[in-house]
């Protein structure tokens, strides 16, 4: 069962669901990152399957996304996570939800898995993360300057997203403005390093044509292993990038994953 939520981020309403868990007390608490721009109900229906397995989940939406307020930005997106843990923080809201001792644990798909690993990797304090097809914005950044089929399409798709048509407020001129400016933050690659000291698993579908395999997870998961991760686990399922055909051994791992500490 879920019940919706709304917590302030830059002086601005996001708007979410929480997901209370079948169990109680519950396993874990999970903060889940949707791709972009998501949507308002779930993400990959893992909100609902892990609840069903006594894991109880966050999810939001963006700022400037569907009807959280303000604008949209990758700042803002890593604001609203920070804004996320803090809600969850709250002595009022870990009575409300029976939320234990245990840290919150971010698992992100997509733009989710990207902006969590990068969030983490700036948050040490964060010991657990999960990202699913996780956008590498780094090499994202790369291809865009590469590519004109690939800016075109990512320029167009910007466009048709943007509102009022579309469920984005965007705080830039075009998508890619922040990026082109700095993407150092957001590029997997780089903050790799960072993450060696905390347990991560990574996900990829070997048919995803969005975020590969060759260019979005294997070259991340690479610097981890070579800068000394001992707790990096990577796995890919014959799928693309939805995981409509392994939704239910893509949550099945999640929640072994989670529930092995």
């Amino acid at each position: 069962m879920s019940e919706p939520v709304e917590f302030t981020s830059g002086d601005h309403t996001v708007r979410g669901r929480f997901f209370g868990a079948a169990v109680e007390p519950p396993i874990a608490t999970v903060l889940l990152l949707p791709g972009f721009p998501g949507n308002e109900d779930d993400v990959l229906g893992l909100g609902a399957h892990l609840a069903d397995h006594g894991v109880q989940s966050l999810m939001f939406n963006y700022r400037g996304t569907f009807e959280s307020g303000g604008m949209y930005s990758l700042a803002h997106t890593i604001e609203d996570i920070d804004a996320a843990f803090q809600f969850l923080a709250r002595p009022e809201v870990k009575e409300r939800f029976g939320i234990g001792p245990g840290a919150v644990i971010p698992v992100g798909y997509s733009y989710g898995g990207g902006m969590a690993l990068a969030y983490v990797a700036a948050h040490p304090e964060i010991r657990r993360v999960c990202s699913i097809a996780g956008t590498d914005h780094g090499e994202f950044m790369r291809e865009y300057r590469r590519n004109a089929a690939f800016a075109e399409m990512i320029d167009t798709s910007f466009q048709e997203l943007g509102a009022p048509a579309g469920p984005v407020r965007f705080a830039e001129e075009r998508g890619v403005a922040e990026l082109e400016r700095n993407a150092d933050p957001y590029d997997l690659r780089r903050v790799a390093g960072s993450l060696t000291d905390r347990d991560v698993l990574i996900i990829g579908a070997w048919d995803d044509p969005y975020v590969t395999i060759e260019a979005h997870v294997l070259p991340v998961y690479r610097k981890l292993v070579a800068a000394g991760s001992s707790s990096v686990r990577l796995r890919a399922f014959q799928d693309g990038h939805a995981f409509e055909q392994s939704a239910e051994p893509l949550a099945a791992e999640v929640f072994a994953w989670i529930s092995a500490e």
